[in-house]
């Protein structure tokens, strides 16, 4: 019924844990859920865990953060999906919620919940007022059925966290992330995805585990500056250029909390 999809990304010491993770997954041992990897990265490093894990890996040629999901999708024969971030970390029934939601209402393109951030050292960190509002926010979207008032909720930034998005490729055949955008291409899918036929849905339940370290690529591009200029493309689809650079000046302030 469902895969999980794990991006691997040259030589991640974060790698194992998170198929570690995936192994214990309830959906995985009821054989609900299968794990597949795909690189576009080839290394020993990755084809001996792969190998070790049973794992089948698929390789094909990346280029962008949305060339390697549209990549990682591509591969997938199940309905359903998740694109797995080699740095995180799953609860155990991650995939049994996101299943039993999708099964529940057939008229769902994705599924995702609550998440929350831990170290390099496994370490949960100190929800900061960034997650706060991101979880207010997502109660927000879910509390207006409405898809014109989750849109204006959304307007207000990105609240959904990508690796906690699971996915129904039979009603978004047609759909693929921007291949152009390296930070934004999230908050540009949820935002196009909210102007499809169908429904959203947020699991108020903290499933996940985004980690945050000095070599993901949030905090490598917030110091960029890369991320600040697509998300002030982003706004200015809802807002217009002077509004939008006044969200930025505070929501530049909370791209602090993924740095280290």
């Amino acid at each position: 019924m469902h895969t999980f999809v794990i991006c691997a990304y040259k030589e991640s010491p974060f790698l194992i844990k998170c198929i570690e993770s995936c192994k214990n997954q309830t959906s995985v041992l009821n054989n609900n859920s299968k794990i597949i990897m795909y690189t576009s990265t080839p290394n020993e490093y990755i084809k001996k865990i792969s190998g070790q894990y049973g794992i089948p890996l698929f390789i094909k040629e990346g280029g962008s953060i949305g060339k390697d999901w549209n990549n990682a999708l591509s591969v997938v024969e199940t309905r359903y999906a998740t694109i797995i971030h080699q740095d995180d970390l799953y609860l155990s029934n991650y995939g049994e919620k996101i299943l039993n939601s999708f099964e529940e209402n057939n008229n769902l393109n994705i599924v995702f919940c609550d998440y929350e951030e831990i170290d390099e050292q496994d370490n949960i960190r100190e929800r900061n007022v960034n997650l706060k509002i991101k979880t207010f926010g997502l109660h927000l979207l879910s509390l207006l059925p409405y898809k014109k008032y989750q849109r204006r909720i959304y307007a207000f930034g990105n609240f959904i966290c990508c690796p906690a998005v699971s996915y129904d490729l039979d009603r978004l055949k047609d759909f693929s992330f921007n291949e152009s955008l390296r930070m934004a291409v999230d908050w540009d899918a949820w935002e196009r995805i909210m102007k499809r036929h169908g429904e959203i849905l947020y699991i108020p339940e903290r499933l996940m585990y985004h980690r945050i370290h000095s070599e993901s690529e949030t905090t490598v591009n917030t110091v960029s500056k890369t991320r600040e200029a697509e998300e002030y493309e982003l706004y200015q689809r809802y807002w217009g250029k002077t509004i939008a650079k006044l969200l930025m000046k505070y929501y530049v302030n909370n791209q602090k909390s993924n740095q280290l």
